[in-house]
């Protein structure tokens, strides 16, 4: 069986100088099938059999040394003493215990024949233009990642795994279930791989380190000498201990601990967890003292959700790099995301009312992860900036959207996020459809830039939506029946799946018919003329 996934690239704006054309390639992606590291089938698969071994263990501890090692435990019952009823006992009943053993060591033998060969089998190469793995042993499946299209580069160090200098590199592709994974690598040469993987992706091309003098030829390397060269290099890993990460570029952002859990307790579900207590209390004192029983779960399951957001944020860092964004975040296990340029479909900053008092903002994207939308972590890749002050809402900004202007950026932050304000440029609801906004028709509106599409709304809960030209779908235009009453309409930007929501109501019908011409006109114009998701080619 064979899965080729498949994808498309995306971007936003081309950094103003391109990558070295004439990188060293690293010797994992000289376009030869290479094998992972010696303990990934451990890693895999092989913890599960230690836990099991472990409880058996641990459950017939008594058994086994009252039997084996008697002079350890005179106390001990023997063998004729033990309850009757379960396979153990007729073992010992007939003498079959040389038998039995024989048996567990050669399913034992079996399994680590099993994970040998998964790990022979399972190889990956790294050519001028994809990444392919091939894995399987009755099944075999090969994918592939075009680098043209690959949309970031993840690198993950579980906790275990940090512990013998491992981690895990993942492509993130454009389709569904897209990604091609790397698991696992040496720290070293996961770095390695995932810089040469961003580089050939940027158009740049690699040269060999260390190439041959003309006239002579490289040596011949048996298969056998390749293996065993591989296991070594992993042994002496596990013996030195992990190896220290790779130098992290400096974060333009800190987020202090405090911080992190204060916005995490000034937030709509604390709101929720007060409301549940006062109902639940109000129902007690009526008499109905089941209804405490609701009060257990949800704290639980509340607490549960802040301690595993709290710690995914922590060690937070974003930074740029010659080939994207860099970010960083997770206490126990770290995931290092690189987002190169031109994968940015679209960026929001939202601030929840009760973080208003402190000035705080998140930042989330639409991006291409590879992921399904039931998978869990896919909201991990799309947040950004956890929490941030204005300055750090504006440098992540900056990062995301480099391609804008110093004279535009009063437009996103001064009347976008924080407007309306005197001299307000966006386009807002007319007065007369204010009972679809009564709150919010002052600061409902649009603006469109030579750059990007703004979509401003909410007084409640603050939103701007940044939709970069270059990375529109389409645009649509949708009218109701009260909508036609009120000679408005809504407006729709299609864009990747994601977080941010590109739906903007209440316009004036001939301003959005405006809009229509204006982002059709504005997307084609920038489609044309972008290269960001090429940043390494010559100009």
């Amino acid at each position: 069986m064979s899965t080729v996934p498949d994808s498309a690239h995306s971007g936003s704006a081309r950094p103003d100088k391109a990558p070295p054309q004439a990188s060293v390639r690293s010797p994992l992606s000289d376009g030869e099938w290479h094998r992972l590291h010696p303990l990934t089938p451990l890693f895999r698969g092989g913890f599960f059999l230690v836990v099991v071994a472990g409880i058996v263990i641990a459950n017939l501890r008594d058994r086994l040394i009252g039997t084996f090692l008697p002079w350890f435990l005179p106390d001990a019952p023997s063998t004729e003493q033990w309850s009757y009823g379960d396979p153990l006992d007729w073992i010992f009943e007939q003498n079959l215990i040389l038998l039995a053993a024989l048996i567990v060591l050669g399913v034992v033998l079996l399994l680590i024949g099993w994970f040998y060969l998964s790990w022979r089998w399972h190889t990956f190469r790294i050519t001028e233009d994809r990444v392919e793995v091939r894995s399987g042993i009755l099944f075999r499946t090969q994918r592939r990642a075009p680098l043209d299209r690959v949309q970031g580069v993840n690198l993950t160090r579980p906790l275990f795994a940090r512990l013998v200098g491992m981690a895990k590199l993942e492509v993130v592709g454009a389709g569904l279930d897209a990604n091609v994974k790397l698991e696992y690598l040496s720290t070293a040469n996961a770095e390695e791989v995932r810089t040469d993987i961003l580089r050939l992706a940027s158009g740049a091309r690699l040269v060999r380190s260390g190439p041959p003098a003309e006239g002579t030829t490289q040596p011949s390397v048996s298969r056998t000498h390749a293996v065993t060269a591989t296991v070594t290099d992993g042994i002496n890993g596990l013996i030195a201990g992990p190896e220290s990460p790779s130098e992290e570029p400096e974060s333009v952002v800190n987020i202090p601990p405090v911080r992190l859990v204060l916005s995490h307790l000034l937030s709509g579900w604390t709101v929720f967890l007060i409301l549940l207590v006062i109902g639940v209390v109000v129902a007690a004192s009526l008499g109905a003292t089941w209804a405490l029983f609701s009060l257990v779960p949800a704290v639980i399951g509340l607490g549960a959700y802040w301690i595993s957001s709290i710690i995914k944020a922590l060690r937070y860092s974003i930074a740029p790099t010659p080939d994207g964004i860099r970010i960083t975040f997770g206490f126990f296990t770290t995931v290092t995301e690189t987002l190169p340029p031109g994968r940015v479909h679209a960026v929001e900053v939202s601030q929840d009312i009760l973080w208003r008092p402190a000035g705080w903002w998140t930042v989330r994207i639409n991006r291409l992860t590879g992921r399904s939308s039931a998978d869990t972590t896919t909201d991990q890749f799309t947040t950004v900036l956890p929490v941030g002050t204005r300055d750090d809402v504006e440098r992540v900004l900056r990062l995301l959207m480099p391609g804008i202007p110093d004279e535009e950026w009063p437009l996103v932050f001064e009347h976008g996020i924080l407007g309306p304000g005197g001299g307000d440029p966006y386009t807002n609801t007319p007065g007369r459809a204010r009972i679809l906004r009564p709150l919010s028709w002052r600061r409902n509106g649009y603006l469109v830039s030579a750059h990007a599409l703004l979509l401003r709304r909410g007084v409640i809960w603050r939103k701007l939506g940044i939709f970069p030209l270059a990375r529109l779908q389409s645009f649509s235009l949708n009218q109701g029946p009260l909508d036609r009453m009120l000679r408005v309409a809504t407006g729709r930007v299609q864009t990747v799946s994601g977080p941010v929501w590109g739906t903007l109501a209440a316009i004036d019908r001939d301003a959005a018919l405006a809009l229509f011409e204006d982002a059709a006109h504005g997307a084609v114009a920038a489609a044309s003329v972008d290269r960001s998701h090429r940043w390494g080619e010559e100009r």
